[in-house]
């Protein structure tokens, strides 16, 4: 998939039911640069969720960009996500590949053994290695810190993989000197008073690919 392989700029976002504007956001960090964005809140009931996914879908085409769907492949199937991320701990790669054959896959990742794992997986397109500093977004999950982005670097993989975990403006550039070129943000757009120029410094922090 063409548009995995050049995407830097990885958003995940809520439905953004406090703020109202779920269109309106969306908009705006596809301006600002953001390439794929994930659709990820617990809180929604599956007919929410395909709704938004919906609107998502509209916007991402509108822009020449990606989508994603997080965790459930019923949802993944029945939306035609063109993106779909799993964890260490949900649905098993060959049985999530029976259900979609077709979709650009992605992994967590947690440590050196699973991002070397991630890396040789044939049924994932890309992964991600985090998180690099705790984050609200994932309660309980221990940050791994910068040597496992340094690892990933050192793998030489040509799959893309990205960094992920309380990556924002203020240490962006920490997570790039350890060897990334990719990132997952959450937070550093969605709380940011002007998503659009967020995403845009956002994507002035990466190098080139």
């Amino acid at each position: 998939m063409k548009n995995l392989q050049t995407a830097q700029l990885y958003l995940c976002t809520d439905a953004r039911k406090r703020q109202g504007d779920f269109g309106q956001f969306l908009d705006a960090a596809f301006r600002g640069g953001v390439d794929i964005i994930q659709l990820r809140d617990k809180d929604l009931e599956a007919a929410e969720e395909l709704e938004l996914l919906e609107t998502l879908r509209s916007v991402a085409e509108r822009h020449g960009k990606s989508w994603a769907v997080n965790d459930r492949a019923d949802i993944a199937l029945l939306s035609r996500a063109p993106v779909f991320h799993i964890g260490q701990k949900d649905l098993p790669v060959p049985g999530m590949r029976l259900l979609l054959p077709d979709v650009s896959a992605g992994l967590s990742s947690h440590s050196p053994e699973q991002a070397a794992a991630a890396a040789l997986e044939a049924g994932i397109d890309y992964f991600c290695v985090g998180p690099v500093w705790a984050t609200p977004t994932k309660p309980g999950r221990a940050a791994v810190g910068l040597d496992l982005v340094r690892f990933a670097a050192g793998l030489d993989t040509r799959k893309p993989w990205f960094a992920i975990g309380g990556i924002g403006l203020d240490n962006i550039g920490e997570v790039v000197a350890a060897g990334a070129r990719r990132v997952v943000v959450v937070r550093a757009i969605t709380d940011a008073d002007d998503p659009e120029a967020a995403a845009q410094r956002l994507k002035a922090a990466l190098p080139q690919l």
